[in-house]
C-alpha cells in the first residue's frame, strides 16, 4: 500500500525556537495517524506543515505525493482541515461560508445542501455564524472541511464542543468509517489510540514514546 504521508527528519522553526525536530513517520493510504503530546509539543505545527500552511525547514516531507514545500500548491483541493479556529467568517451565514469555500474548489451548490442536511444544520444555515452556539459552529467547521470531499483529513480536537449525539452524527463523515486518510490530534489518548493505525508522540517538538511522560 502506498504511503499517503511520508516524513523523514522534518524540522520547523519559529525564529530561533525549534517547533519540530527529527519527526519521521509513514502513514499508508486510508490509515489513521494519532499525534499525541502535551501543550506546546508541536502537534498543531505538524498539522499545519501537513496542510501546506507552514514550510518545513528541514528533512523530507511528502503528502499525497506532493513534495513539501515546493509542491504544497497541490494540497488544498485534497486536504480537509479542522483546527482550533473554525476558519469561518463570523458575519456571514453558514451557507454563505460554505458557498465561498465551495466556489474555491468548484463544488456544486447542491453539495452544500447535502452536507448541511447530513450534519443536521440546514435549519440554521442562514443565520450569521456569530449567533450560533459553539457546537453548531464546530459542525459548520466540519462541514467546511469535508465539503470538497478531500482525500486527507487533518483533525485537531475535531469533536470539541460536540455533545454525544453530535459526535455520533459526524462519525461517518470524519471517523474511521469515512475511509479517508486521517491525522488526529487529541488529548484523549486512549480514544485516539483506539481509532488509529499509527501513533506519533511529540514532546518539545521531538518524537517521544507514547506514554504518560508526554503530558508532564
Amino acid at each position: 500500500m502506498d504511503a499517503a504521508i511520508e516524513l523523514e527528519g522534518v524540522e520547523r522553526r519559529y525564529g530561533e525556537r525549534v517547533a519540530l525536530a527529527g519527526v519521521s513517520v509513514s502513514v499508508p493510504e486510508g490509515a489513521t495517524l494519532a499525534v499525541l503530546g502535551g501543550n506546546g509539543a508541536g502537534k498543531t505545527t505538524l498539522l499545519r506543515v501537513l496542510a501546506g500552511l507552514l514550510r518545513p525547514h528541514g528533512g523530507r516531507a511528502h503528502v499525497l505525493g506532493a513534495a513539501l514545500p515546493d509542491e504544497r500548491w497541490k494540497l488544498p483541493a485534497r486536504v480537509g482541515y479542522v483546527g482550533h479556529e473554525p476558519l469561518l467568517y463570523r458575519e456571514l451565514s453558514g451557507r454563505e461560508n460554505l458557498r465561498y469555500h465551495g466556489d474555491l474548489h468548484g463544488v456544486q451548490h447542491g453539495r452544500i445542501q447535502e452536507v448541511l442536511e447530513e450534519l443536521e444544520i440546514a435549519g440554521r444555515a442562514d443565520e450569521p455564524v456569530r449567533d450560533l452556539s459553539k457546537g453548531l459552529v464546530q459542525r459548520l467547521a466540519i462541514a467546511r472541511a469535508i465539503l470538497h470531499e478531500p482525500t486527507l483529513l487533518l483533525l485537531d480536537e475535531s469533536r470539541a464542543n460536540l455533545d454525544p449525539a453530535a459526535a455520533e452524527l459526524v462519525e461517518p463523515l470524519i471517523g474511521r468509517s469515512s475511509g479517508r486518510t486521517r491525522v488526529l490530534v487529541s488529548h484523549d489518548v486512549s480514544g485516539a489510540l483506539e481509532e488509529s493505525d499509527v501513533a506519533l508522540g511529540l514532546k518539545g517538538g521531538r518524537p517521544a514514546p507514547v506514554d504518560a511522560e508526554l503530558y508532564r
